[in-house]
């Protein structure tokens, strides 16, 4: 299905105004408008009859007051568009596409081989008379933020031909971001997860990789070259007669080395050696005594981890993340290790769970698309 590529109409500053604060409640009344953007009621009246005459707002009903008086309430119309968020993930491909509001239209997953025909799902289900207005495509690693669709060249990023294979699904000229995957899910615990109403704390993410998304004053850090938070990197093994190895340390956390830790120490009496982290996990909940020998270990090395990222940040809060770092059995083992090298800081599992990239990677394209709108509003009033 082809999608609307449109240019947002040029706008005055105030109705760029009510329209960003209109995005963000959802719905609200001219008085209420007024007192979010912090303008009079006639400029405000003024803006929202300009963004109603470009479909950009429409009346949605009336609201009844203490007093007995009506009030019109307003919502975004359907010039206002929509947006696309893609996390292509280590095995699956999940994709949301969502209105301006940031209100679900659409949702869709599968394979990550599969990635094209996902979106391409996603995207048949979004309204095909609204323009599409940005898509976030979330990434193992983003090392120079950039656009595709805009002119700039687009970010590298470990996608390869995974993310080849999706861009040739995505509808051409509308922008494309390419984030980190840590980075989103790091937004989606700010907004909607264990770190809401926390301003700083940094989001540790252990699964088939490690990684950090770092929140400072409620903002991601993302460093000169878009790879803040990039724990892959450290130098490791650091001790003498030892040499480090590129990325060794996460080939060390990552999920793949807890299988190799469980079929070194497996007995035949312990029944099948598991092949999956789910399956070691779900083991060492029964009681099993190597898998829990194996978590148990794989806590304290995280517990190291996180008390490495507190003596840098000292973000106050921990969350840990990922497929195998949000399981509740590493929490007790974590936050023993972390006491033990670390002054207090509270660590917790992540809430958002699995959908924490793609939720995270949504209110990122969802702010992008609004961003789209405003940047429009250059005309003084």
């Amino acid at each position: 299905m082809e999608h609307v590529v449109a240019r947002a109409p040029r706008l005055t500053e105030s109705a760029g105004a009510v329209f960003a604060v209109l995005a963000e409640a959802g719905s609200a009344t001219r008085p209420q408008l007024a007192t979010l953007a912090g303008l009079s009621k006639p400029t405000v009246s003024s803006a929202v009859a300009e963004l109603e005459g470009v479909r950009l707002a429409a009346h949605s009903g009336t609201s009844s007051g203490g007093t007995g008086r009506t009030a019109a309430v307003y919502r975004l119309g359907p010039a206002a568009g929509s947006v696309l968020a893609v996390d292509l993930g280590p095995a699956l491909t999940r994709v949301r596409g969502c209105a301006l509001d940031g209100t679900l239209l659409a949702e869709a997953t599968g394979s990550r081989a599969g990635a094209a025909d996902v979106v391409r799902e996603a995207l048949d289900a979004l309204p095909d008379d609204a323009p599409l207005r940005t898509i976030v495509v979330a990434v193992g690693d983003v090392t120079a933020p950039g656009e595709r669709g805009t002119g700039m060249r687009p970010a590298t990023a470990k996608a390869g031909p995974v993310f080849d294979a999706v861009a040739v699904a995505l509808p051409p000229g509308v922008p494309v971001h390419l984030e980190n995957n840590v980075n989103c899910a790091a937004l989606a615990e700010l907004h909607e997860g264990a770190a809401r109403g926390r301003h700083t704390f940094g989001y540790l993410r252990i699964g088939v990789g490690i990684g950090l998304g770092i929140v400072v004053g409620g903002r991601v850090l993302r460093g000169a070259n878009g790879a803040a938070g990039e724990l892959a990197r450290l130098p490791y093994p650091w001790a003498d007669g030892s040499e480090p190895r590129h990325e060794a340390l996460e080939d060390y956390m990552g999920a793949r080395s807890l299988l190799r830790r469980a079929a070194e120490i497996w007995q035949k009496t312990d029944g099948p050696c598991p092949r999956t982290t789910d399956r070691l996990l779900a083991l060492a909940g029964k009681g099993s005594a190597p898998a829990r020998a194996v978590l148990d270990r794989h806590a304290v090395d995280v517990g190291r981890l996180a008390a490495a990222v507190i003596a840098v940040l000292d973000p106050g809060l921990v969350v840990l993340g990922g497929s195998t770092g949000a399981d509740p059995r590493l929490l007790p083992g974590v936050r023993a290790e972390v006491e033990r090298l670390s002054w207090p800081t509270e660590v917790v599992s992540s809430t958002v769970g699995d959908l924490g990239t793609v939720v995270g990677a949504a209110r990122l394209a969802v702010a992008r698309g609004v961003q789209t709108v405003t940047e429009a509003a250059r005309v003084k009033d």
